[in-house]
Parts: structure tokens; C-alpha cells; sequence
């Protein structure tokens, strides 16, 4: 009784080891894979708001949507790396020596890793299915209503703009803190007629039809350049409306929500929900032929098989992506696509499960079901 008892509390002890460092790995691994493929993506962005196309209020929104994408697509790896270096450092430093001599067996160590393993890819799944999906949705609306509002961005003092598309142009002296412009002069095109204004100060102001440029205290001047029939007005107060580019957005497969994708008979659409769903999946599938995988000699290197199981996922999702482009293409059907995508990893679990174990264990528990 007291065996069993103290059993017990060496397995709990054990699998909150396992877990807490499992944890600390993966927030590190993740983060700093993270933290590397969003500052190489997000190099664009930066090129876009140096241009104009996007406005520096959107950046920081664009950065964290940015983050839950590549998260979602870094998670897999990014566990599946975790749990081999932890329990290879485990296998180096002897720990795994001194649970297997008080008779814990590669279960114990299953039951400890997909302690962990199983909440994240519920979390996987929520943020393959549903948040990036959303994310990326948003990253297009965000970029797409930039686009269209760039003209009223860049305007800077001291320098001739051009805006609506060569329509007006548009200098100004100086702006002040609160946005409001001085010492304005504008050339505008408005259905053919040429019209030029110098006014006091101007300001953006954005109204239920659009966007318009209000200018204070000055003068209007219309007419053709070689004719003298010129018109000449005084105000107070003008404004004019400054036309957008509307265009519709374009939204990219990948931002297609999953109701949708689930109703759509399209291959390209079924293509890529089965890329959804494999996130989660292969989550599971990767940390089962880890536990095996991990397995090194004492005097190995702390991260012997890591550069093995790199190998394993690359291939992996080289298979994941092909399998798509049939699916979409039509060349393998939606079943064997999704099961080959899986398959291969769950094949190669086995055999590292039978390597860690030796046929002979296969054998005799062949012989014993026989029995």
C-alpha cells in the first residue's frame, strides 16, 4: 500500500516536471521562431507605410494580426521541437535512467507529454479555425482601406503633392500640431475646369459621403490658362471632396471562414480546410513519434535528434502542401489526401516505437495475445 502510494506521487511529481519544462520550452521556441518570421514578414509592411500605401496608425494592428497567423502555422513545430530537446536533455542527464529503474515505463512519459500536448492543440485548433482566419481577414481590410486613403497620408510642409489621382496638388506652408494646415495653395481639376486656391489654413474632415478638404479665409480663382474669362471668389470657408479609389476587397482562401469552406463543393476550398484541420492533428501525430525520437545515449549531444525530427517535419510539410495542391487540382481525392498527410507521421511513430522497444518485445507480446 504504501508502494503504490508513493508510486503515485512520484508520477505526479514527474508529470509536472515534464509539463513545467515542456511549457518554459515552448514559450521560448515559440517566441523566438515567432518573433524571427514576423520581423522578416513585416519588413514589407514597413515598405508599404514608407511609401504611403498603409498608415502608421495600422502598424501595430497589422504586427499583432501578424502574430496570431505565423504563431498558428509555428505552433506544430515549435511543440514537436520542445518535447524533443526536453526529454532529450532528460535522456542525457540520466533522468530517464532513474524513472525507468523506479518502474516507470515510455506510458508514464506519453501520459506526462500529451498532459500538455492536448490542451495546445485544442488551442491550435481554435486559432487555425477560426482566429487566423479572422486575422488575416482583418490584415486585409486594414491594407485595403490604407490603399484607398492614401491620398489624404504624406503630406508634409514645404513640398508640392499630388493627390486624386493628379487631380489636385497640393501645397502647404506649414502644419500645426493639431493637424491644421497654413498658408495653403491647391490646384484642382473638377470636371475639366482648372481652379486654383490660396487660403489661410485647410483641414481633412471626414463626413458620411467621404472625405473632404475644408479650406478657411481665401480666395478662388477658375478658369481656362489663355482666356480671360476668369471667375474670382472670396470665402470664408470652401470646402472640396477628395475622391477615393473604391475598389472591392479581395479577399485571400486563407481568410475564408471555416462555415463557409465547410459548405463550398469548390476542391481549392476543401483543400484548404483540410489544411486547417491538420494543424491540430499533426500536433498530436508529432508529439507521439517524439517520445520515441527523443531517445539518445547519455554521452549524446543535448539536442542529438533535433536536427532528425527538423528533417521529419520538413518533409512533413512538404507533404502537407503537396497533398493540397492535389486536392485543389484534383488529382488525388479529399480522403486519401487527408489521410496520406497523416499517415506518414503515424508510420513513422510506429517504427520508432518498435526500434525503442526491440522486436523481441513485439514478439513476445505476439506470442502472449497468442497464448
Amino acid at each position: 500500500m504504501v508502494v503504490s502510494e508513493y508510486k503515485n506521487n512520484l508520477l505526479t511529481v514527474l508529470n509536472k516536471m515534464i509539463v513545467e519544462n515542456l511549457l518554459k520550452t515552448l514559450l521560448s521556441v515559440w517566441s523566438v521562431v515567432v518573433v524571427v518570421i514576423v520581423s522578416r514578414s513585416f519588413i514589407r509592411v514597413l515598405d508599404s507605410a514608407i511609401e504611403g500605401r498603409v498608415s502608421s496608425e495600422t502598424l501595430l494592428s497589422i504586427l499583432a494580426l501578424k502574430i496570431v497567423t505565423t504563431s498558428t502555422d509555428l505552433l506544430p513545430a515549435s511543440l514537436f521541437m520542445s518535447v524533443l530537446m526536453v526529454l532529450g536533455k532528460m535522456y542525457r542527464d540520466q533522468e530517464m535512467s532513474a524513472i525507468f529503474s523506479a518502474g516507470a515505463g515510455t506510458g508514464t512519459i506519453y501520459k506526462a507529454v500529451f498532459l500538455m500536448v492536448f490542451p495546445v492543440s485544442m488551442m491550435a485548433a481554435g486559432l487555425s479555425i477560426f482566429a487566423s482566419p479572422w486575422a488575416e481577414a482583418k490584415i486585409t481590410q486594414l491594407m485595403q482601406h490604407d490603399a484607398e486613403t492614401s491620398d489624404l497620408r504624406g503630406i508634409a510642409a514645404g513640398k508640392f503633392s499630388e493627390y486624386s489621382q493628379g487631380d489636385m496638388v497640393f501645397y502647404v506652408e506649414n502644419i500645426t500640431a493639431d493637424k491644421i494646415m497654413k498658408s495653403v495653395f491647391v490646384q484642382i481639376r473638377q470636371n475639366g475646369v482648372l481652379a486654383v486656391i490660396n487660403a489661410q489654413s485647410a483641414r481633412f474632415t471626414e463626413l458620411a459621403d467621404g472625405n473632404y478638404l475644408v479650406f478657411s479665409h481665401g480666395q478662388r480663382v477658375q478658369g481656362q490658362p489663355g482666356r480671360v474669362d476668369y471667375l474670382i471668389e472670396e470665402f470664408s470657408e470652401y470646402a472640396v471632396r477628395i475622391q477615393e479609389a473604391i475598389t472591392a476587397v479581395s479577399y485571400n482562401r486563407v481568410a475564408i471562414p471555416i462555415e463557409k469552406l465547410w459548405q463550398s463543393k469548390l476542391l481549392p476550398d476543401i483543400a484548404e480546410f483540410l489544411r486547417r484541420i491538420s494543424v491540430p492533428i499533426g500536433i498530436i501525430l508529432l508529439a507521439f513519434l517524439s517520445v520515441p525520437l527523443a531517445q539518445t545515449t547519455p554521452r549524446g549531444g543535448v539536442y542529438g535528434n533535433v536536427l532528425i525530427g527538423f528533417l521529419i517535419y520538413f518533409s512533413y510539410g512538404n507533404v502537407v502542401r503537396v497533398c493540397q495542391l492535389w486536392v485543389a487540382q484534383g488529382v488525388i481525392t479529399t480522403w486519401l489526401g487527408a489521410f496520406t498527410m497523416n499517415f506518414m507521421l503515424l508510420l513513422i511513430g510506429l517504427i520508432l516505437l518498435l526500434k525503442l522497444y526491440g522486436w523481441r518485445w513485439v514478439k513476445q507480446v505476439m506470442v502472449g495475445s497468442a497464448s
